[in-house]
């Protein structure tokens, strides 16, 4: 049996569960990538943590040339969280006709934040003969999971969610989006700077492709787009967390002092034309030794249902999401698809290519 291929772009935290994953569950991964000299010529295997694997990871500058040679099924994505950061590779793996699993959170539902860039990689997608599609926690655990419930409420007037990380679970580009290491009147200029916009400033962003939203604003569009129900007003408010004592830092090498930045509290408030509110929040940090992730929704109406995870391993969550589309993204029809027009991702028991 042909054994699917994969590359993986990004090398850091997040690849050294999805690349594990994938050589359990019998895939073959033919080449892997990163920006990162530090990282660049080891083999994946010590990225692993298992003997070597024969791959090394290269510099992202040669992708072109070994999609072309080792012509993957799919590639995946695992670096930043906006559209604009991961363009110039989807355009890579799209020119190669190769199909783009991704973690980026804005690849969740970019319609509602980035549309024109999301339109154009569609079309090109199209006329390639591939297909882009973003998961990963969201998928299931943001998405699924709570328009499965809204499936047994009878009436439904708010949605609810809760969901707590620990960004050095992740790597820098996260911690850098989250603000942690700055001093509040930083954070203030830069993170929060979404809590001043108007709509009209939000439009004039998203037709400059410069609107960079909170992982909730594409999650609220996700949830409206798969229970059919249609956003009239959505607004986000961003406030820092602060420090109260000197916390170490591995992610961002550093020791951050009393009174700065520790990440971000994100809040997504969206009206719909059908009476139904969407109040979602993320909350993003560097944990204290004793806390751990959260994640919990409401679906309030009749009946009103609460949904806990308590202390799910988001990290591992994600990366299995990952692989668990893979078989998904082959059967899928071309363009730049969001999981909101799919099913579940299911559990793969032994092998990808069966």
């Amino acid at each position: 049996m042909k054994r699917i291929k994969v590359v993986q772009i990004g090398c850091g935290k997040m690849s050294k569960y999805i690349m594990r994953f994938i050589y359990e569950k019998d895939g073959e991964i033919v080449g892997a990538f990163d920006v990162n000299e530090k990282i660049i010529g080891n083999d994946i295997g010590v990225i692993m943590g298992t003997e070597e694997k024969g791959i090394k990871v290269s510099s992202i500058n040669i992708l072109d040339e070994v999609l072309r040679k080792t012509k993957p099924d799919v590639a995946i994505i695992a670096t930043k969280s906006t559209l604009n950061e991961i363009n110039n590779e989807l355009r890579t793996c799209i020119k190669n006709s190769v199909n783009v699993l991704t973690t980026c959170e804005e690849a969740f539902f970019p319609e509602n934040s980035n549309p024109l860039l999301y339109k154009e990689l569609d079309t090109l997608a199209k006329a390639f003969n591939c297909t882009i599609i973003g998961c990963g926690y969201q998928d299931i655990f943001w998405g699924h999971i709570i328009t499965d419930i809204c499936g047994s409420t009878h009436k439904i007037t708010k949605i609810k969610g809760v969901s707590s990380y620990n960004i050095e679970d992740y790597g820098l580009a996260l911690a850098n989006a989250h603000g942690a290491g700055l001093t509040v009147s930083e954070f203030e200029s830069t993170i929060s700077e979404i809590n001043r916009y108007t709509k009209d400033d939000i439009s004039a962003l998203k037709n400059k492709r410069e609107f960079i939203p909170s992982y909730m604003w594409n999650v609220a569009g996700w949830l409206a787009d798969r229970l059919n129900i249609h956003i009239s007003d959505i607004k986000e408010e961003r406030k820092p967390i602060i420090s109260s004592t000197k916390i170490e830092s591995n992610t961002l090498n550093m020791t951050i002092d009393e009174g700065m930045c520790i990440g971000t509290i994100s809040k997504v408030y969206a009206k719909t034309e059908e009476d139904i509110l969407i109040e979602i929040e993320c909350i993003g940090k560097i944990y204290d030794k004793d806390e751990t992730d959260k994640n919990e929704w409401t679906i309030f109406g009749c009946p009103t249902t609460k949904l806990c995870f308590a202390s799910p391993e988001t990290a591992e969550l994600t990366c299995a999401d990952v692989v668990n589309r893979i078989p998904d993204i082959i059967n899928a029809p071309k363009g730049f698809i969001t999981t909101s027009k799919m099913a579940s991702a299911k559990y793969i028991k032994e092998s990808l290519n069966d």
